[in-house]
């Protein structure tokens, strides 16, 4: 059976952590792989995440399944960090998924039990994982402007002109913040206006939240969110832990619908726990424990806060020192969207060839698209870095 089977080509991005790792130079910079790494290029488990796993270990007396919703304590305090109140609770249905990606999956699964021949809009570009991971589902996937990628801007004109012209009933997929891979999000006014399109056009918001706290905070970064939810009968929202819990490996989120009345709410989560049930059963518990613990403790929470500060703060101080060193070294370059970008992503705006030079001659890694990962950058490599960048342009 199985020689019928054909070698998939590696994915880009462990394609580059595998170089990256076996090249010898000492000097050499990882760019592409996408966590959060503090200054010492470490990333670190949170004191705050830590505590909390002290406190599960001497208390926890049972590793029993958790049904198929999860642990009901972290699907209420993670729906009140997206939510907070915006819409009614009868409306509204959540349950813990594994991770972003494990949610992302539900959500498509129940959009085609709901709707066989459903087509979600997607921004142009996404995630890379987005596509396969949504397409793969079966779910019927077209593209609206986003990012332009010579101006560095977002193509906000074209990309409501494109919503507008979507049919009745479609579903447009946003990154509530960060987004990945350009790093640029709407403002305020245009997710408003974003808003009323949807309302007017009757389409049905489908909402990445995988960097809340990453770009203003926690409460600003759920701004779409939590007006979308005030104003549309139906939304999804689909929610990761990775990034700022730093719980990457524990495989931690949530996928949250919101329905026209409670009715209809009841019947969804009937459907997204037989849906689980089909495909992987239980989620798995000790990420999230960790996080209603956090959440649930006052203590806990504010430290964690003050953690998710520091790491937010890090990635937009590292932004201004990579713009700053370019502006000295190639000023006739404009790289201002480095510090308009929110987030770990943003694309650096160069060249498939320049990306080559820079990891043959100077052991600097990133994807052919140039998105770097913010992260990547200390104060001890960016004067290299910027020097490199430089040497290729």
């Amino acid at each position: 059976m199985f020689e019928s089977l054909q070698t998939m080509p590696a994915d880009a991005i462990l394609g580059l952590i595998a170089e990256h790792r076996d090249d010898p130079r000492p000097n050499k910079i990882d760019l592409g792989v996408g966590v959060y790494r503090n200054a010492a290029g470490e990333t670190p488990v949170l004191a705050s995440v830590k505590k909390a796993e002290h406190r599960i270990l001497e208390t926890q007396i049972s590793k029993a399944y958790l049904g198929t919703a999860g642990s009901p304590d972290f699907n209420s305090a993670m729906q009140e960090m997206t939510f907070a109140g915006a819409a009614s609770d009868e409306r509204l249905v959540t349950i813990q998924t594994p991770g972003g990606s494990g949610s992302l999956r539900v959500a498509a699964g129940i959009l085609l039990r709901a709707r066989q021949d459903t087509t979600v809009w997607v921004s142009e570009p996404t995630w890379a994982n987005h596509v396969p991971l949504l397409g793969g589902a079966g779910l019927k996937l077209k593209p609206y402007p986003y990012y332009d990628t010579t101006k560095h801007v977002i193509q906000t004109d074209a990309m409501l002109d494109a919503l507008r012209a979507a049919p009745k009933g479609d579903v447009v997929l946003f990154h509530a913040c960060c987004h990945n891979p350009s790093g640029l999000d709407p403002s305020v006014d245009d997710w408003r206006t974003i808003t009323d399109i949807l309302v007017e056009r009757e389409l049905i918001p489908f909402i990445d939240t995988a960097y809340q706290g990453f770009a203003k905070n926690l409460d600003e970064d759920a701004f779409p969110i939590r007006h979308m939810a005030a104003r549309v009968p139906e939304m999804i929202v689909s929610s990761s832990c990775s990034k700022n819990f730093g719980l990457y490996r524990d495989r931690v989120g949530t996928v949250s619908f919101l329905s026209a009345d409670a009715a209809t709410a009841a019947t969804v989560s009937s459907q997204a726990n037989n849906y689980v049930r089909t495909i992987y059963s239980m989620p798995p518990d000790h990420g999230a424990a960790i996080v209603s613990t956090i959440l649930h403790d006052e203590a806990l929470r504010s430290e964690w806060y003050a953690e998710l500060d520091d790491m937010r703060d890090r990635l937009q101080s590292m932004r201004g020192l990579l713009n700053d060193a370019l502006v000295e070294k190639v000023p006739e370059h404009d790289f201002s969207h480095l510090v308009r970008a929110n987030g770990m992503f943003c694309f650096l705006g160069i060249t498939a060839h320049h990306v080559d030079r820079l990891k043959e001659d100077f052991g600097v890694y990133m994807v052919n698209s140039s998105r770097i990962n913010i992260a990547g950058i200390t104060p001890d490599n960016v004067e290299y870095l910027a020097d490199s960048i430089a040497a290729v342009l």
